[in-house]
This record gives C-alpha cells, sequence and structure tokens, in this order.
C-alpha cells in the first residue's frame, strides 16, 4: 500500500535559494578536489583538517558548518571543520594529531560549508596508497548505491524509492546498509527535513516535488550494519570492526528528474537527467 505525504511548503526551495545552493555546494565539492593531493601516508588527519579549514575560510571567504555544531546534552560541539573516518569509522570521525594515515586505509571526508546562510554538504571515499580488493570494492558499492540511490528521485517519486534502490543493490554485493543515520533535508539549516533513509520500501514516505533538497549518503559496512557510538558521542564504528564506506551530496529535484549541486569534475553524471 502506498503511503506517501506531501512535503510541508517551507521545504520547497525557490530559484534564488536553489542558486545560492548551487554557489555552496559547488565550493563544498571544491574541497574534496583540494584535498585529495595531501592524502598520503604518514598524514594526520589533523593536517587535512588544518588545510581544509584555512581554505573555506581564506580562499572561499565561507564558513565551515561543522565547526561548532552539535552540542547536546552529553555531548561537546564538534570542534573542527570536516569529519575523517578512516577504515572501520562509519561517520563522524574526529580529526586528530596521533591518526596518522597509513599505506591501505580507506578515509572517507565529509565537509559542509556555509555560503551567504546556505549549506553546500558532500563526502567520498580516498584510498591510500594501494589497499584490499575487499576495501576497493566496498568503496566503489557505496558510490554505485548512492548513484542509485539519486536515480529514483524525480516529482512524483518518494523518498521511500531511494532508500529502496539503495538497500536492493547494497544487499546483492553481499554488503550491509547502516540504519541509525540517514540523509536529511538542507537549506538555510544544516539538518532538516525529510529523513531521507538508505533501506527501506518503495512507494513510501515523503512524496518529492520539484524545489526540494536533501543528501543521500548511504554508509556501506562490509560486515553487520549495527554501529557502536564511541565515549565522545560523536565517532560512529562497526559494530564488528569491519570496513565502511560512504558516499554524499546535496541535490535538488528538478521538473524532470534531479541535479547534482555537489557534483565533481571527475563524475561521469550523464545517466542523470536535471
Amino acid at each position: 500500500m502506498n503511503s506517501t505525504y506531501q512535503a510541508p511548503r517551507r521545504l520547497i526551495k525557490t530559484a534564488d535559494e536553489i542558486e545560492k545552493m548551487r554557489v555552496a555546494g559547488k565550493l563544498a565539492a571544491e574541497i574534496l578536489d583540494m584535498i585529495k593531493p595531501h592524502i598520503k601516508a604518514g598524514v594526520s588527519t589533523l593536517e587535512l583538517d588544518t588545510i581544509c579549514h584555512d581554505y573555506i575560510v581564506n580562499t572561499q571567504n565561507a564558513i565551515p558548518a561543522c565547526l561548532g555544531y552539535g552540542a547536546a546534552p552529553g555531548r561537546n560541539a564538534f570542534q573542527h571543520t570536516i569529519c575523517t573516518s578512516v577504515n572501520h569509522v562509519v561517520c563522524h570521525g574526529i580529526p586528530s594529531e596521533s591518526k596518522i594515515l597509513k599505506n591501505g586505509d580507506i578515509l572517507n571526508i565529509d565537509v559542509t560549508v556555509i555560503k551567504d546562510g546556505y549549506h553546500g554538504d558532500t563526502n567520498m571515499m580516498y584510498v591510500i596508497g594501494e589497499t584490499s580488493i575487499l576495501a576497493n570494492r566496498l568503496c566503489n558499492v557505496a558510490q554505485e548505491a548512492m548513484y542509485r540511490g539519486i536515480a529514483t528521485v524525480k516529482p512524483g517519486s518518494s523518498i521511500g524509492d531511494i532508500g529502496h534502490a539503495i538497500q536492493k543493490y547494497v544487499e546483492s554485493e553481499r554488503f550491509s546498509v547502516v540504519r541509525e543515520y540517514c540523509g536529511h533535508g538542507i537549506g538555510t539549516v544544516f539538518h532538516d527535513e525529510p529523513q531521507v533513509l538508505h533501506y527501506g520500501q518503495a512507494d513510501t514516505g515523503m512524496i518529492l516535488e520539484e524545489g526540494m533538497t536533501f543528501t543521500i549518503e548511504p554508509m556501506v559496512n562490509a560486515g553487520v550494519w549495527q554501529t557502536r557510538l564511541m565515549g565522545d558521542k560523536w565517532t560512529v564504528v562497526t559494530k564488528d570492526h569491519k570496513l565502511s564506506a560512504q558516499y554524499e551530496h546535496t541535490l535538488v529535484v528538478t521538473a524532470t528528474g534531479v541535479e547534482i549541486l555537489t557534483a565533481r569534475p571527475d563524475e561521469d553524471l550523464s545517466r542523470f537527467t536535471a
């Protein structure tokens, strides 16, 4: 049975708002390209954070959204510009001077930029040196899972279509999809409605409409989908300590399909209709 429902009007962006989000999205994507040459064995994740911070503030004249974000009872605000999640860290990894990258590691960098009040949020995987066949395949599946979720997006489809496409593909590759964390609406608010689950049933959830903006960011585990929150109340790891990979884009629903606001120059996005 179809159990879709309509989006609140406040979630529909105007043409002017979407243009501002294009700018923020482009800046966020630029960070992921800019940092590539610096990612190598022997570099600390804190060094990468410092480079990204300086670039956002001094070159882009923008604001790092994660810095100072998310204070809650029992949890301090995030104190860095990017999240650096290595190997079995699922998300929200904290940059550290003591976390030195080594050959064979896989690293996710997650960055959100604020420009003129609007957010651009994206992340991707990097392989340090040569890694295992499993790690490479996991990263490739996570990226393809995100693309398959994005490919369902158009006016009249539903949030459930996204999660269904992702889950079906990931499980066919004998991996699992994290369920505790999801994509989200975005604009002047960092994390807004709708929640975009990366698993579930087609034809369920909010109906997509032109002008909606949100992220799709599946976390794909080599083992079980369950996770564990560390004592810092930020870092999330796989329960079985097996590898995890993630890709994320911010997008907008267009009249005929989808536009990826955080697209990078190296991506082949020919399958998507704007």
